[in-house]
């Protein structure tokens, strides 16, 4: 008699984002829409889970990255005041994974390696605010474009600190060492069609045409 019919498999669920498989297209939602989709340690984790996911599940071709609401990501959750970055005093132990030689990694390149060593194509559809790890969490993947209400930052410089996520190694080899420059020097934030200009990005579109862009192009 004929075998039974597999019955389907349950996708993963998520803390911090959505996810979602349709015809071999894997879309990732960063979803922490009250927060502006800023990144914390359990996002960090989140993504790092997805794209094992991802990985090792043949039924992906293509994984889209986008952002809940009006951001994509506001960049690191800065709630925890002056702990945001020390992590001994934090104590969190979940992160002693992520030592090397007795030094913590940081938690934002741990997420965009993890995201450049994707086995499939990642596209990244930036639907609004990117700043901060926001913005170089872009840099891994292999495409990104823009809705026209998008907003880049690499803030670092009005922070007082140094930017992160391996984004001065990505970032002079996409845009060129002068723009790249000019962007982390300044520190200031700058809207798509500079991106655009910018080589930073490979087009800009309407809102509500971002995600079908960016699925026609998964399906090619």
């Amino acid at each position: 008699r004929p075998f039974p019919m597999a019955l389907p498999t349950s996708l993963p669920t998520f803390e911090t984002l959505l996810y979602d498989v349709q015809d071999g297209i894997a879309t990732v939602t960063l979803h922490r829409p009250e927060k502006m989709n800023a990144f914390t340690t359990q996002m960090r984790d989140d993504l790092v889970a997805v794209f094992d996911e991802t990985d090792k599940n043949d039924d992906v071709r293509v994984v889209i990255i986008t952002g809940a609401g009006k951001a994509f990501c506001a960049g690191a959750e800065l709630s925890a005041g002056g702990k945001t970055f020390d992590y001994d005093s934090r104590g969190e132990s979940a992160r002693d994974k992520y030592k090397v030689n007795g030094i913590y990694r940081d938690g934002g390149g741990i997420a965009t390696l993890r995201i450049f060593k994707s086995l499939k194509p990642v596209i990244g559809a930036i639907n609004g605010a990117a700043v901060g790890i926001g913005m170089t969490m872009q840099l891994p993947m292999d495409i990104r474009m823009a809705s026209t209400t998008a907003r880049f930052g690499f803030v670092f410089a009005r922070r007082g600190i140094v930017p992160e996520a391996a984004s001065s190694w990505f970032l002079p080899r996409i845009v060129g060492i002068s723009q790249a420059l000019e962007w982390c020097y300044s520190g200031r934030v700058f809207g798509a069609e500079e991106a655009l200009a910018g080589r930073l990005v490979s087009r800009v579109v309407a809102p509500d045409q971002l995600l079908a862009e960016a699925n026609a192009l998964a399906r090619e």
